[in-house]
């Protein structure tokens, strides 16, 4: 069966007709190609699909595009303004907050979403925040240290 969706992505509106059991990652990385969103388990555990839903971190491989309608969704994609990489985007970027990269999108996305509701974590409150987003690569040092620096500028 097929619905009829409207959803803002990244400011932009978009109306589709998808399937009931479509995951929004694949909306947003199939239909919108937006792909900076990744699979990586498809069962809610590593976080590499973590998107803004009305400004709510959510990890797009646990819900359905139809439940996204009507709503607003912000991925990676739509941090950046201006040209200008997000705040959280840059500490990664000096911290040195990514190996391979894959989890990366996910972790950003989590890690704003952490500072919009405690503006100056400590780090056992960004250790926390960050239990549902795993990363093979790094021991989480430096994405620590990267969160803990968007949060000292202002992020």
């Amino acid at each position: 069966m097929r619905h009829q969706i409207r959803v803002e992505v990244n400011g932009e509106s978009h109306e589709r007709e998808v399937e009931a059991r479509q995951l929004l990652v694949h909306f947003l990385r199939d239909e919108l190609r937006l792909t900076g969103t990744n699979v990586g388990c498809e069962t809610s555990l590593c976080g590499a699909c973590t998107v803004w839903i009305d400004g709510k971190a959510v990890k797009s491989c646990t819900q359905l595009a139809v439940q996204a309608d009507g709503c607003a969704v912000t991925t990676i994609e739509g941090l950046k303004r201006d040209e200008k990489l997000h705040p959280m985007q840059e500490a990664f970027w000096e911290n040195h907050g990514l190996q391979c990269g894959y989890c990366t999108p996910g972790m950003i996305m989590a890690a704003g979403a952490l500072l919009k509701e405690n503006p100056h974590p400590s780090e056992g409150e960004i250790r926390q925040s960050l239990k549902g987003n795993l990363c093979r690569c790094t021991g989480y040092q430096n994405i620590v240290k990267a969160i803990a620096s968007a949060a000292e500028g202002g992020a």
